[in-house]
């Protein structure tokens, strides 16, 4: 549920602000309602922020010793890492230029150009020109020169007295070939003796994480100092500032209680419709396990909409099964989330744990009631397994005969249209559950409108040959009577003709409403789809390295294309299931509950845990 908020502004003097934020921190229950301010301590964190980041940066590619942790912070770490990263940039630029240079010269061999200069200073002007072959066929006997070397690119030649017209001089590099050399071999023994000082400072990791965190904490402090807006009209020694942001309703008189304690002035009031309302979700531990997904998804519903974390969660396990849908990967997952948990359970098993535990049962139970593991032939497998398996939508029933291969097929399209219907009017249902008006009906009308269209889709989609399903004439008639219901009450506002002056500007859109059913319907079968394409690939893999196991000199081999073939598909059943889905719960069912994603997460202002 989403929990409800109180605005509130914070008053306090500007000769205490330092010590009210501090106990603001403490508190720890205001999300501080941020304005993009500045201010010149913050601009100095930051910048501190990004000289940290760069020390970082710079031994990111080192492993840290294992000793690390016991070693005291080197004094003005930050700097030193930094300054040490300058030097190599310096040098790495001039090794770069001085390399290119190189490159430019490296045809005409080693010379002085002193010596060029030289000449030209005693009254003997010469010039260096590199020319084509073309070009040199064109120069004319007036030209005096010597040519120095000749190879398919071109010629280069010293010119006397004169230069070539419309041609433009070779440009004197300012040292000789071997003074580059020389001066970039220097430059590589620099670097090199400047990646091993670096690479000590792998040893200084932790005190450096240490410190990033600290100044984190810092940027998150004098940016609460920058959102106090200065109170004009008042006297420098009275002056005082505001603070406004947002505060759970059920933490307001903790903020009461340390307002009184420190002298600030405390104003809360319930916030307006156009104010941007940080949300704060609060779930039982079982809907809990749904925030590594939501993390990292980083969805969260607005301050004004409904929470279907449960939902969410209920669907998407479900999903999962249906994806992976394999007994053999669910066996896979469930090893690794119950070693994960054997690991962690003494310091708290993390949350992402306990979801891939229920994750993995899922996985299981469907394959197993399909009779799926690691796409073995369902008749090739123990009779304990095949009998394990539900027949309606068994691999061991579909392999019998064909209609009874379509049977199944039909069974698992109806069951993937079925959770469509359950899914989507659940959304209608929770959105019913937040109307006061008659635009219930409006609600009504539409799963009246998803109820037929499921019948059209079965009678259209999932009918065949061996087992007919005649529901399109009712359902076209409840189809029909959803969208009259929808079209007069969807938009009510307190009277009935604007709703339907409402539906009529948008009647384009309306119509084509019906086609969005249609769609959202039929986007269930992509749990069917992927999980039968899943399916093929474990089939083709096992295919595949069949022929090598029975060889005892190509074993090896089959083991390991079994191993990289099933591993291949694991990788691809996750990225299906964060496509499909995720999509099919972020998309499809939240919006017809109406839900727009659009929220911003509560963060409050408080004291971090370790």
């Amino acid at each position: 549920m989403v929990i409800p908020m109180k605005k509130i502004c914070l008053f306090v003097r500007d000769k205490y602000q330092q010590d009210a934020l501090l106990k603001l921190r403490q508190t720890g229950v205001v999300h501080i309602k941020k304005t993009n301010a500045v201010s010149e301590q913050l601009s100095k964190v930051l910048e501190r922020k990004a000289m940290a980041d760069n020390a970082a940066g710079l031994i990111q590619s080192y492993k840290t010793p294992p000793n690390a942790g016991a070693v005291r912070a080197e004094a003005n770490l930050v700097e030193s890492m930094v300054g040490l990263g300058k030097e190599r940039k310096a040098l790495e630029d001039r090794q770069t230029m001085l390399a290119k240079e190189r490159g430019r010269i490296a045809a005409w061999g080693d010379f002085s150009p002193a010596s060029v200069k030289e000449m030209s200073d005693l009254g003997q002007p010469v010039y260096l020109y590199e020319l084509g072959h073309d070009a040199f066929a064109a120069l004319g006997p007036e030209v005096r020169y010597i040519k120095l070397s000749e190879d398919k690119n071109g010629l280069r030649l010293l010119v006397l007295d004169s230069e070539i017209p419309a041609v433009t001089p070779f440009q004197l590099p300012e040292k000789s070939l071997s003074a580059l050399d020389a001066e970039l071999g220097e430059i590589q023994r620099k670097l090199k003796t400047l990646d091993t000082r670096i690479q000590s400072y792998a040893v200084q990791r932790p005190a450096l994480m240490k410190e990033i965190k600290t100044i984190q904490t810092d940027i998150e402090f004098e940016t609460a100092r920058a959102e106090l807006e200065k109170v004009d009209g008042v006297p420098e020694a009275f002056g005082f500032s505001c603070l406004s942001g947002f505060v759970p309703a059920e933490d307001l008189g903790r903020l009461k209680a340390a307002s009184a304690e420190n002298g600030w002035a405390l104003a809360a009031s319930d916030p307006g419709p156009d104010d941007d309302v940080p949300t704060k979700l609060k779930h039982n531990r079982i809907v809990k396990l749904l925030n590594p997904l939501t993390d990292f998804l980083e969805v969260t519903p607005g301050y004004h909409e409904a929470d279907i974390s449960g939902w969410f969660l209920f669907f998407f396990v479900i999903f999962f099964g249906m994806i992976f849908g394999d007994a053999g990967y669910g066996v896979i997952v469930l090893i690794a989330a119950l070693t994960g948990i054997y690991k962690t359970i003494k310091k708290g098993v993390p949350p992402v744990l306990k979801l891939l535990l229920l994750l993995g049962i899922s996985n299981f139970l469907w394959g197993m009631f399909t009779c799926t593991w690691f796409g073995v032939e369902a008749q090739k497998l123990p009779s304990v397994l095949q009998n394990l398996s539900l027949p309606q939508i068994s691999n061991v029933t579909a392999a019998q005969s064909a209609q009874d291969e379509g049977i199944v097929r039909q069974n698992l399209m109806i069951f993937c249209f079925t959770l469509a219907l359950l899914q989507l009017s659940i959304g209608h249902i929770i959105a019913i559950t937040r109307c006061r008006t008659l635009k219930i009906l409006g609600e009504l009308g539409s799963i009246s409108m998803l109820t037929g269209m499921y019948g059209i889709v079965l009678s259209l989609i999932a009918s065949n040959e061996f087992r007919q399903i005649p529901l399109f004439p009712p359902c076209v008639h409840m189809l029909a009577g959803g969208f009259l219901l929808n079209f007069i009450f969807i938009n009510y506002n307190g009277s009935i003709g604007a709703s339907i002056v409402e539906s009529l500007k948008n009647f384009i859109s309306m119509v084509l409403g019906i086609a969005n059913v249609f769609s959202d319907i039929m986007s269930y079968i992509r749990l069917w789809a992927v999980g039968l394409a899943g399916g093929a690939i474990s089939a083709t893999v096992d295919q595949m390295a069949g022929p090598m196991l029975g060889h005892l000199f190509f074993f090896i081999f089959g083991i390991i294309l079994l191993v990289f073939g099933h591993g291949l598909n694991l990788v691809l059943n996750t990225l299906s299931v964060l496509v499909h889905g995720v999509r099919l719960n972020t998309l499809e069912f939240s919006g017809h509950v109406g839900l727009t994603w659009a929220g911003t997460p509560y963060r409050p202002f408080a004291e971090k845990k370790e």
